[in-house]
C-alpha cells in the first residue's frame, strides 16, 4: 500500500489574523513571520489538507525571467493536480513534504521551505545558470475549489542567462515569453498566473529592491 503523502500547512485562521487578502499581496515580511512563527506549520495527509479549508498548504511559486522575459508553461495531462491540467502557468512550484524537513522534527520550518523550493524547481526544469531569488508576494485565491486551500509563496527567481531546459514529461508548450505575449494569452493562465501577470511591474521592483537586514 503506498504512503499517504504529508503537506505543509497552515490554520486558516492564522492567515487570516494575518491579514486575508483576494489576488497578490506584497507586504512579504509580515506574512512570512506570521507563517513561519514556531507553531504555525505542521504536516497533515494531503487529502485531508485538499478537503478541509481550515487549513492552507503552502506552496512555494517560482517566477523564473531573463531579459524581461519570463518562463511559462502548460500543465500536461499527467500533472500531479489534475484541476490545473491544460492551464499555462508561468511559475513553478508544489507541495512542501516531510522528505524536506532538514532537520527531522524542526518546529521553525524555514530551512524546511527553502529545501522544497530548490527541489521542486530541480524536479521540474534543469537551470544551468546562476541566479538571485527574492520573495516578492504572497497568492491567494478563494473564488476556486483549489484555491481557497491552498497559500502561494511568490519567489523572484533572475536569472543570468536564459539557459533553462524542461526536466518533467508533463510540461509542454515550454517557453520565455514577454508579459505583452502573456497578456494575450491571459485567459489560458492558471488564477496565480494571471494574478502574477497582472502585477508583474511590481513584483519585478520589490525583487530588485535592496533586502532590508
Amino acid at each position: 500500500m503506498a504512503a499517504i503523502e504529508e503537506v505543509l500547512v497552515v490554520e486558516r485562521r492564522v492567515f487570516d489574523a494575518a491579514g486575508s487578502f483576494q489576488g497578490v499581496a506584497f507586504d512579504v515580511d509580515r506574512y512570512v513571520e506570521a507563517l513561519f512563527t514556531p507553531g504555525m506549520l505542521r504536516f497533515i495527509p494531503r487529502p485531508q489538507a485538499e478537503s478541509d479549508p481550515a487549513f492552507k498548504q503552502i506552496i512555494p511559486y517560482v517566477l523564473l525571467t531573463h531579459d524581461g522575459r519570463y518562463l511559462t508553461y502548460v500543465r500536461g495531462k499527467r500533472a500531479g493536480e489534475q484541476r490545473l491540467v491544460g492551464h499555462r502557468s508561468i511559475g513553478i512550484g508544489g507541495h512542501v513534504n516531510p522528505a524536506d524537513d532538514l532537520p527531522l522534527l524542526a518546529s521553525d520550518y524555514r530551512e524546511t521551505y527553502r529545501a522544497a523550493v530548490a527541489r521542486e524547481v530541480a524536479e521540474e526544469v534543469v537551470i544551468d545558470t546562476g541566479h538571485s531569488d527574492r520573495i516578492v508576494g504572497l497568492l491567494n485565491d478563494d473564488s476556486t475549489e483549489v484555491g481557497r486551500v491552498h497559500l502561494g509563496i511568490v519567489h523572484y527567481w533572475e536569472l543570468e542567462s536564459s539557459d533553462v531546459r524542461r526536466r518533467e514529461q508533463v510540461i509542454t508548450q515550454f517557453s520565455f515569453m514577454t508579459p505583452a505575449e502573456l497578456c494575450e494569452v491571459r485567459e489560458s493562465l492558471e488564477s496565480w498566473s494571471q494574478f502574477c501577470l497582472d502585477h508583474i511591474e511590481r513584483l519585478a521592483e520589490i525583487a530588485r529592491k535592496p533586502a532590508l537586514r
